[in-house]
């Protein structure tokens, strides 16, 4: 069999940034979904923690129950996924040096991280959709309004939490980011305006709170979910300038190994 001239010719060159993009996504967020302590994180502690805020009165809540304690629970998810399990995975693929080893490979640094949010994003939705039905099952009746808005504020809070997941994951030894990743999970839910909402706190801590990321998020969300209006700008702000501030320093500062 006689082939034309060039049929063969070899034609060297990257993928396309597109598809390199998709499959470094999938790969993150498959192997994201099958760690038993990230499953544990993600799914198993959210919905029980939905459960026992709904049923249980032992932490004020406002009324309805059901569609404010769904909204500090969806607040949590985007924490687990976006910084804590973000911050841990990245810490520890430094540390066994696989970011430098994709590093060498045609992926640009800046895929590498895009990636990584875009699988955060796909854990996101996984959590969103289970805790929905969970919320859904228990009595949770969202208007299709505030459910948009919702939405909204999960990605902006997706975005802001995956900026700061990258920036204490990708400056500081593995060991570290594991004990300081959990310790600011737990601080967050207890005293960051997630579990114990900023009205429940004293005027001078209400104040302090106010400004954390992780009030803002649960605010938002409340505001979007239980009064079926958009969030107040000044959580928008916060969200954002926190954000920014996390993005801005992670490229300073992210280390390969």
């Amino acid at each position: 069999m006689n082939f034309a001239p060039g049929t063969f010719t070899p034609a060297p060159g990257r993928g396309r940034l597109g598809r390199m993009l998709l499959v470094q996504a999938r790969t993150e967020a498959v192997l994201t979904l099958r760690n038993g302590e990230q499953a544990l994180l993600t799914v198993i502690i959210p919905i029980g923690l939905l459960v026992a805020l709904a049923l249980m009165s032992v932490i004020p809540m406002p009324e309805p129950r059901v569609g404010s304690a769904a909204a500090r629970v969806f607040a949590l998810a985007v924490i687990s996924s976006a910084f804590t399990g973000q911050a841990i995975g990245l810490g520890f693929d430094r540390r066994y040096g696989v970011l430098k080893r994709l590093a060498a490979t045609a992926l640009p640094r800046w895929l590498l991280i895009s990636g990584r949010m875009a699988a955060a994003f796909v854990v996101v939705a996984v959590q969103v959709v289970v805790l929905t039905v969970t919320a859904l099952l228990l009595g949770w009746q969202p208007s299709l309004a505030g459910v948009a808005w919702g939405l909204l504020v999960i990605v902006l809070g997706t975005l802001t939490f995956g900026a700061l997941g990258v920036l204490l994951g990708g400056a500081l030894r593995a060991e570290i980011v594991l004990a300081l990743a959990n310790i600011v999970w737990f601080l967050l839910l207890l005293v960051g305006g997630v579990a114990l909402g900023v009205e429940s706190m004293p005027g001078w801590a209400a104040t302090i709170v106010h400004l954390l990321p992780s009030a803002a998020l649960a605010e938002g969300l409340h505001t979007a979910l239980v009064d079926g209006t958009a969030p107040a700008p000044r959580d928008v702000l916060v969200l954002s300038g926190w954000g920014a501030a996390a993005g801005a320093l992670s490229l300073r500062t992210t280390k390969l190994s």
